[in-house]
């Protein structure tokens, strides 16, 4: 198996075998919303191979880490909806 081959996972085709695991990046606002950092942060990787992104808080009452996305507040950042 060449890391940098094609593979299929599932109904999914990927162009290598390189897999970026989820991390607490903390690169979203104090107040849980999504901004341009964190997207530029995931274009910048997006070419490497599939990325299985962060954590996201369920609430703000259920934070486990700073500066984690909010479920709830994703689709109030036009950052997020991208």
């Amino acid at each position: 198996m060449k890391i940098l081959e094609p593979t299929q996972l599932g109904n999914l085709a990927l162009k290598n075998r390189m897999v970026m695991s989820a991390m607490t990046r903390s690169r979203v606002a104090n107040n849980g919303i999504v901004g341009e950092m964190t997207v530029e942060y995931y274009m910048q990787r997006a070419s490497a191979g599939l990325i299985i992104t962060e954590a996201i808080r369920i609430s703000e009452e259920a934070t486990g880490s700073p500066f984690t996305r909010e479920f709830t507040l994703i689709h109030k950042s036009k950052a997020g909806r991208r």
